[in-house]
């Protein structure tokens, strides 16, 4: 089964390493959210893809879950005795990564070469592609004002109050062709626990992509979600007070409504803790599975990723 995920942020690097375990070594393709990067210290990070990177290489931070595992951070030591700011705090190892990816982009390559040459120098056996070769910064919207994704997420710590959300470049940027036909050849689509509106939001904010998994749902490919709030609290990061914030149903039951409006999915996973919202998500006309969604080892994120596959093929039938 040829599968293409949709992800962003830990969970969704999670979710992708579970695939990673039950598919055949090559028929798993990540699209990576690119709206968190940014340039820093004159180089170009991505944060997402660099997590999921990580992950599937087997050498993510097992407590942090991004990073890299037994990290060290001289670099930024430095950096900070010669007065730069190191509130994003950049691992030695990680920066590696970071000068490889500036090197290819410097010579004339393109983002997508650059993610795929990573992969294989990681011995990554599945392709990760970000969403768009186009430069697209989220930007979100407080009471301080606008403010770059990082600048609310990491320098203030996703305390602020998000009220609007725009993905600055969105409008001319385009969906690869790498992604395009991993969409056009996939068997089952799987959209991650991931932020429903800054994670999962800028990649189908791309023209072009939204378009090719909706032609794919039109041929029979099943699309499945699953919900990273749980309980109405997010398992990761600001999801829940985003959605309450803009307007919407801090619950898996708002995130479904998200995915049913967008007409992104056919079948949507939720935790057994959320079972009693089934009738409400079925209304939306989505098929509802309830298991475990909780990945807290490498088994359950293997039986999370069953669990969808398996909706999937019996969409199918």
């Amino acid at each position: 089964m040829r599968v293409v995920c949709l992800a962003g942020g830990v969970g969704g690097a999670k979710l992708a390493d579970g695939l990673q375990r039950v598919v055949a070594p090559g028929e798993l393709t990540v699209i990576v959210n690119t709206g968190d990067d940014l340039n820093l210290h004159g180089l170009t990070i991505c944060p997402d893809f660099d997590t999921v990177l990580y992950t599937l290489a087997g050498i993510a931070d097992p407590v942090q879950g991004w990073g890299i595992a037994g990290e060290t951070f001289e670099v930024a030591a430095q950096l900070a005795r010669l007065g730069e700011e190191t509130w994003f705090r950049l691992g030695d190892r990680d920066i590696a990564t970071h000068l490889f990816r500036a090197e290819r982009l410097r010579v004339g390559g393109r983002p997508t070469e650059a993610a795929l040459e990573l992969a294989t120098r990681f011995n990554v056996p599945s392709r990760i592609l970000p969403m768009s070769d186009t430069s697209v910064r989220t930007r979100v919207r407080t009471d301080s004002g606008w403010l770059d994704f990082q600048d609310y997420f990491v320098r203030r710590h996703q305390e602020p109050e998000v009220i609007e959300v725009k993905f600055d470049g969105v409008e001319t940027a385009s969906a690869t062709r790498e992604v395009k036909e991993a969409i056009r050849s996939a068997d089952a689509i799987i959209v991650a626990p991931s932020n429903p509106i800054v994670s999962i939001g800028p990649i189908l904010a791309v023209p072009g992509l939204l378009d090719a998994i909706t032609a794919a749902r039109r041929r029979g490919v099943p699309s499945v979600g699953v919900s990273g709030i749980v309980g109405g609290k997010a398992l990761r990061g600001p999801a829940d007070r985003m959605l309450a914030s803009l307007g919407d149903d801090p619950s898996a039951l708002g995130v479904a409504r998200r995915y049913a409006t967008a007409g992104l999915i056919d079948t949507f996973v939720i935790d057994v803790q959320d079972e009693s919202l089934a009738p409400e998500i079925e209304d939306l006309e989505l098929q509802v599975i309830v298991a475990d969604t909780v990945m807290t080892n490498s088994q359950s994120r293997a039986d999370l990723a069953r669990t969808m596959l398996d909706a999937a093929a019996a969409a199918r039938q």
